[in-house]
């Protein structure tokens, strides 16, 4: 065979430029059918292997920067409030510490999750690429769905970022009692999308998280039991606000609930003067799952305190004489 017949032979691929793998494959094994398909053997296999290994290397790093800022977040320092009584409040930290716990695997399980579909689906678009498939349509057809979407699941997308921002900024966590406008009730479940309610009547409420204009939390971090005490004008009002505040100091001392007091009672004085008698404050800040308790117990001790030392409260109707001691 002569040199001319040889050039003749070989396939077109090793002529053009920049088929540098099918002339290395043409020179070593000599067979055509090899070098002709060599791209489609050996490089686009490698290639897609490629972009596949490149996206679960990025998505493990994606994954542990995650990790890492939710476990960051996690172990955060205890909020201001609380960490000049933290000889009091240990238990109360460590509710704190576990939300901020349950809120940050949370973010971190939304991240991880989003990450992991932006990656997948860029590295399925380049190896359908890589295979010959035209995208233009697969990625205009996507456009056009996202729009519809947009425009038909407005109120589900809203309620998914809502959702989002509230876990992302600890608004309030299950177990939480909360005004939501509408429904007040004990937080039992929440999710992106709805929150589930139970109030005091045991009534379930589920509201969507889109729908949730502002959050009154009253369990959160700490709670303040105010009391406002109402007593006739004759009273003695020294007399009934040392009655009032020994009676809070004692309750303090009480071994049986120490620990649901983070500070000494307050007594704020005289809060206002109306036609029908005078009202005392008394304030107390307590941990998150006490206050009612303690409100109620402080209820009924200042109330026989007051009985037994003959402070009166006013009468039920204005001008109605009071009853004789």
């Amino acid at each position: 065979m002569t040199p001319g017949s040889t050039l003749l032979a070989q396939p077109s691929c090793v002529e053009e430029a920049g088929s540098s793998l099918c002339s290395v494959v043409y020179d070593v094994t000599g067979v055509d059918w090899l070098a002709t398909s060599a791209d489609a053997l050996i490089a686009t296999p490698s290639k897609i292997v490629l972009i596949i290994v490149v996206a679960l290397v990025v998505r493990f790093l994606l994954h542990r920067a995650i990790r890492r800022l939710t476990r960051t977040s996690a172990e955060g320092r205890a909020p201001g409030a609380l960490r000049p009584l933290k000889d009091r409040t240990d238990s109360v930290l460590k509710h704190v510490g576990e939300r901020r716990r349950q809120r940050a695997e949370t973010i971190g399980s939304v991240l991880r999750s989003v990450v992991s579909l932006l990656t997948l689906s860029v590295a399925t678009m380049l190896v359908l690429g890589e295979l010959g498939i035209n995208l233009a349509p697969i990625i205009a057809s996507a456009g056009i769905v996202g729009v519809a979407l947009g425009f038909g699941a407005q109120n589900l997308v809203k309620d998914f970022i809502s959702g989002i921002f509230m876990i992302l900024e600890d608004q309030y966590g299950v177990g939480d009692v909360v005004d939501l406008g509408e429904a007040t009730g004990s937080v039992e479940a929440m999710g992106l999308r709805v929150t589930t309610l139970r109030d005091m009547n045991g009534m379930v409420w589920y509201v969507r998280n889109g729908e949730v204009l502002r959050v009154g939390n009253k369990t959160q971090g700490w709670s303040q039991v105010v009391l406002d005490l109402p007593v006739a004008h004759d009273t003695d009002l020294d007399a009934a606000r040392v009655a009032m505040k020994q009676v809070a100091d004692d309750l303090r001392l009480d071994p049986e609930w120490s620990e649901a007091f983070l500070g000494e009672p307050e007594d704020l004085g005289v809060e206002s003067i109306a036609a029908a008698g005078i009202t005392l404050r008394l304030q107390v800040r307590t941990t998150t799952s006490d206050q009612w308790r303690v409100a109620r117990e402080l209820r009924l001790r200042i109330k026989e305190r007051f009985d037994a030392d003959g402070i009166r409260t006013p009468p039920p109707y204005p001008g109605l004489a009071p009853p004789p001691r």
